[in-house]
């Protein structure tokens, strides 16, 4: 039986809704709070074996802290120039946990056919959003190949993931030395582009103060990973508006412990909390579906 791209989406989402209404019953303090995380990544890191480099160990570790949907990307997309085989994989990894991984397929615009590979991200992979890494792949946001892409996603109803780091300068391999991706032209980007949904990953490494608050306030979404310091989410929402924020982990990368003690460790309100674990993904994900 064929299943329409709304068709999957639809059943991706209702896992996430249904954890959500439970949720209210269980209480947010409580660790069966539910998660739903917006950055993980599958395949293998190229410079270092991770301990959770298996798509069955990482959703382990994911379901241990009640992990209800996390989104996935996939570690081949920096340096693989068949795109394409590396959505097919990551589909086909996904498929596997049911409804718990998404597949956020990867494009590069720098390679003939990228148009193609978006095609098939909907039309085969019924992924709902895409993920792309523009300082691995050589381009910038003022590039009009990245402002091509994102109106294409856009009409197509995508979301589109950017990561701006994958690690920090420190631990990067000096044969790859690729730079944090610059995102201050991506605001103009966004003006030529109604309705385009844009998410950060990665990006308080290297962005913080008046850019953030831009980006956020043109509906930009940001994730937790790399946001770091004593009460680091709190101080952020003093200015940051709340229902840009979204939980993500970077695991396997990162340790997932990492994120998740940044909620814990906040004092945080209730809407606060259940925006950031669960309500920000999913209200931003059903606005592609709509």
């Amino acid at each position: 039986m064929t299943v329409s791209r709304r068709e999957f989406l639809q059943t991706t989402m209702a896992g996430a809704a249904v954890a959500l209404a439970a949720n209210s019953v269980i209480g947010a303090d409580t660790i069966a709070d539910v998660l739903i995380d917006t950055n993980v990544s599958l395949g293998a890191w190229p410079f270092r074996q991770e301990v959770l480099s298996t798509t069955a160990a990482l959703t382990e570790k994911l379901r241990t802290y009640n992990v209800t949907q996390a989104w996935a990307g996939s570690f081949e997309a920096l340096l693989h120039k068949d795109i394409s085989s590396v959505n097919v994989r990551l589909a086909e990894e996904c498929a596997k946990q049911k409804t718990m991984l998404v597949p956020v397929g990867a494009i590069n615009p720098m390679l003939p056919g990228w148009e193609e590979d978006l095609r098939r991200c909907v039309e085969v992979h019924h992924m709902p959003g895409i993920r792309l890494h523009p300082n691995y792949h050589g381009y910038k946001l003022s590039d009009p190949v990245f402002k091509q892409l994102l109106g294409v996603a856009t009409e197509r109803g995508l979301f589109v993931q950017i990561a701006v780091i994958m690690e920090e300068e420190r631990t990067i391999h000096p044969l790859v030395n690729v730079p944090p991706t610059d995102t201050t032209p991506l605001l103009d980007v966004l003006k030529t582009t109604p309705g385009a949904r844009v998410q950060l990953l990665n990006a308080f490494r290297t962005m913080k103060g008046e850019p953030v608050l831009k980006l956020a306030a043109s509906g930009v979404r940001f994730e937790i990973a790399m946001l770091e310091g004593v009460a680091g989410i709190a101080n952020l929402l003093e200015k940051f508006p709340l229902d840009c924020l979204c939980f993500g982990s970077h695991a396997p990368f990162f340790y997932f412990e990492s994120a998740q003690l940044k909620l814990g460790e906040s004092a945080l309100g209730e809407a606060q909390r259940r925006a950031v674990r669960t309500q920000n993904a999913l209200k931003f994900s059903r606005a592609v579906m709509s």
